[in-house]
């Protein structure tokens, strides 16, 4: 078997059985979603699909976290053994690297098309393409947002830093992408933050698609969030897709460089974390 897809295999594996895990992240998904969906419809009251809009920014938000927290799962593989059994293999450090993050961006796509389905009964109306496009967006996210987060564990080297590290950047992350509050009523001072933000970019070509937006000028899409003008210059979402291709593939050579230099040996993670990588 090639060893990125027994890496991953592995991974989901270990996901599957961890059933409290799973509740608890689809569960937050779910809150998320209706919380926001109902409680900021007014405030959305100009769009001609608020729902959509919403929804949109929710599903591609719970994609960005579970990619993110599932990157941890490398920790604990380390602190078990286990990945000391697994570099000692004629395999890659690409191949390690890549099979974690393929396996935290399925996790992460599968959740957000449950998500997506949930969303469509409570108010999200779209079609078999945009559907068919939206999953295709939501794993691109994942696997640059997974990269992002197998980098920042590498660096955090043990699990209650990757945590404080991550909620650092996670939160500020997903204020100034215009997932929950529009980018078009930021302070000027913020929009650097949200230019670089690899998140406002996968949030504006999701609802892009979700809103059936390619018929908007370039102006209506600025309008809206979806397009970002600075100075003359005009990120179109499909450019915004480009760029976060680019971040990810960036933290992708990051995080196996990283990775291939440090040593995790001092790592301690919980004495019950064992070899599969998941509580006994």
């Amino acid at each position: 078997m090639n060893p990125i897809t027994a890496i991953a295999q592995r991974n989901l594996l270990n996901y599957v059985r961890s059933k409290g895990r799973l509740f608890g992240s689809l569960f937050m998904s779910m809150f998320m979603l209706v919380m926001f969906s109902f409680l900021m419809k007014s405030s959305m009251s100009g769009l001609d699909a608020p729902m959509n809009y919403l929804i949109a920014g929710v599903i591609i938000m719970s994609v960005f976290q579970t990619s993110i927290n599932n990157s941890s799962d490398i920790l604990s593989d380390i602190s078990s053994g286990y990945m000391k059994e697994v570099m000692v293999a004629p395999i890659a450090r690409s191949q390690i690297s890549l099979g974690n993050i393929l396996s935290g961006a399925v996790v992460a796509t599968l959740q957000g098309a449950v998500t997506m389905i949930v969303g469509m009964v409570i108010g999200l109306r779209v079609n078999i393409l945009q559907i068919l496009l939206m999953i295709a967006v939501m794993f691109i996210s994942a696997v640059t947002f997974g990269a992002i987060g197998l980098f920042l564990a590498t660096v955090s080297r043990n699990s209650p830093s990757f945590q404080t590290i991550s909620s650092m950047i996670m939160m500020p992350l997903t204020f100034v992408s215009g997932a929950y509050i529009p980018t078009t009523i930021m302070p000027g001072f913020l929009l650097p933050v949200v230019y670089l933000n690899p998140l406002t970019y996968t949030t504006s070509i999701f609802r892009y698609i979700a809103l059936g937006a390619n018929t908007m000028t370039t102006e209506e899409l600025i309008q809206q969030g979806m397009a970002f003008s600075i100075g003359k210059f005009v990120i179109t979402p499909l450019m915004g897709l480009a760029i976060t291709l680019l971040i990810g593939a960036f933290f992708f050579t990051m995080c196996v460089a990283k990775f291939s230099r440090a040593d995790f040996s001092t790592i301690k993670i919980a004495k019950n974390v064992h070899g599969g990588g998941a509580p006994r």
